[in-house]
């Protein structure tokens, strides 16, 4: 008598093998191949191996055959899961880098004053009509001699934020998808080193980063002290209004970076920080949004003098933070380990 079970898993083999042989001749991906390969064997042997499901319960002390096909079986799922998450990743990688690019390409036409004696301030902004004006008219004309030349990348806004800094022949960028902060200071620094920029400086658009803080922030770049400045609420003030989880948050994972870096860094996520801009060349930069560890980790893996100056964090000045409430801690952990070991 013919056991429908058995027929079912023949039929599911066949599928996949089918599905796996089409993939690879249409896409060339060796892994489709293998996977559905790999599905085909294991659906096999239950029909006419079940033996060897039987001795590898035997190594890991599983006397039941249907554990051990329910343990492989989710193993494998596992597997798939993962594989899949990493073609959506790498497939939203192109996609980012093609929309940077694009934009890029938008911004040969404007003529901004660079040069050997410039501070090009990167300001990544999403949805900051309210604020980003009145964010880039703050910034002095000039620090020690140094043309500051304010860079504003507008990141897939669906609001004024672009038109509104567009004001004294700022330079202004505008992503048509949103990339996150991260993908947004990419483009920012591809700009400034097209400028050949002598200093980079990246604040917020909300206004919570005193642009009166933009000399002491330059000043151990210029007198030679430091590469990579970072500024620290922690050894300043801060006014942000960060609620207790997430000021202890910050606090762990500056921890971590100094553990893994041998750093003694007080404030791992300020995003108002100053780098040379001879330097920013060798950073190896990916993630488009938990941006601040993967700088400060490249920054030392890259043998960058760092150096922390206190600072004023502001409360925001207009709407609301644009950070991920959901997945915040995964994320920065996330970026940490990938950047450190890769």
């Amino acid at each position: 008598m013919v056991n429908p079970l058995a027929v079912v898993l023949v039929v599911l083999a066949i599928g996949a093998l089918a599905w796996g042989f089409e993939r690879y001749r249409t896409r060339f991906v060796r892994t489709d191949l293998l996977l559905a390969g790999g599905a085909a064997v294991g659906l096999l042997a239950i029909v006419f191996a079940p033996v060897i499901y039987d001795q590898i319960g035997d190594l890991l002390n599983i006397r039941k055959r249907y554990v051990t096909v329910s343990l492989l079986g989710n193993v494998a799922l596992l597997a798939c899961v993962f594989y899949l998450v990493s073609i959506v990743r790498a497939n939203r990688g192109r996609i980012n880098d093609l929309t940077r690019s694009l934009s890029l390409e938008q911004a040969n036409a404007i003529q901004a004053d660079g040069g050997g004696e410039t501070i090009g301030v990167v300001i990544p902004a999403y949805n900051e009509e309210a604020t980003i004006e009145k964010v880039v008219n703050s910034l002095p004309k000039t620090i020690r001699g140094y043309l500051v030349m304010p860079i504003v990348v507008s990141d897939g806004s669906a609001d004024a934020t672009a038109s509104r800094a567009r004001s004294n022949g700022v330079t202004v960028v505008e992503h048509h998808l949103n990339q996150g902060q991260g993908g947004a200071l990419q483009t920012g620094f591809a700009i400034a080193m097209r400028e050949e920029v002598s200093i980079v400086v990246t604040m917020d658009g909300d206004g919570q980063h005193p642009s009166d803080r933009l000399e002491r922030m330059v000043a151990p770049i210029i007198d030679d002290e430091a590469d990579y400045v970072m500024g620290s609420r922690h050894k300043g003030t801060d006014y942000s209004g960060n609620s207790v989880v997430r000021r202890a948050g910050i606090r762990v994972f500056t921890r971590l970076i100094n553990l893994l870096t041998k750093s003694e860094i007080t404030d791992c996520t300020n995003g108002f920080r100053a780098i040379r801009g001879t330097e920013l060349s060798k950073l190896t930069l990916t993630e488009e949004r938990f941006s601040a560890p993967e700088l400060i980790i490249e920054a030392r893996k890259n043998g960058l003098r760092l150096q922390e100056v206190p600072i004023t964090i502001e409360e925001r000045q207009a709407g609301e933070t644009k950070k991920p409430q959901l997945g915040y801690a995964i994320g920065l952990t996330r970026t940490i380990l990938t950047t450190w070991i890769r």
